[in-house]
């Protein structure tokens, strides 16, 4: 297994991701919509709406207790223990914005599903992180079969059943890990 060529690729991926968030961004300062004319009272709102998505609501609202449990955890375990294995501390802040609920063309209802959609995606990127970093300096090794939605850190990992190479290459991650502390 290459993993210069591996690395190399990945920079090229991280590349990419950079130059679509900075088109993404272009233009944003022009948006423009008569506000008053796009917000869509509450009344007017929770009347139109489907009355089964209202049935959900104890069961979406209900998350945010182990959701807010799952953060205090995995919060406690990084201020915790990362210190001790010499693993940079992930910011919250860097995965969890609550800003939407600013626009003035949302209702106070879809202002609230904002923040909780910013709060819990933002949380489960930050538990994300958290996670694979740990992986990162524990068990840096792929899986046989082939996983969806793996964190980006994955990749880097040594290939299921290179046995010969773990050592090393679990010496070259971690080093890596430790280095990313003196560059934030």
């Amino acid at each position: 297994m290459n993993y210069e060529k591996i690395d190399e690729l990945l920079k090229r991926l991280e590349e990419t991701e950079t130059e679509l968030y900075k088109e993404l961004g272009k233009g944003v300062e022009e948006v423009t919509c008569d506000f008053a004319r796009e917000k869509i009272p509450l009344l007017t709102y929770l009347w139109r709406g489907n009355k089964r998505y209202a049935l959900t609501a104890p069961v979406i609202y209900g998350m945010i207790v182990p959701a807010l449990f799952m953060d205090l955890c995995v919060t406690v375990y990084m201020h915790s223990c990362f210190p001790i294995y010499g693993i940079p501390k992930v910011r919250r802040r860097d995965f969890i914005a609550i800003d939407r609920h600013r626009l003035p063309y949302l209702n106070a209802l879809q202002k609230l599903n904002c923040v909780y959609c910013g709060y819990f995606n933002g949380l489960v990127a930050y538990v994300e992180e958290i996670a694979a970093r740990t992986e990162q300096f524990w068990c840096p090794i792929r899986h046989a079969r082939r996983l969806r939605g793996v964190h980006h850190r994955y990749w880097h990992f040594l290939r299921y059943g290179d046995g010969e190479r773990l050592k090393e290459r679990w010496t070259q991650l971690r080093e890596a890990l430790k280095k990313e502390e003196e560059r934030s």
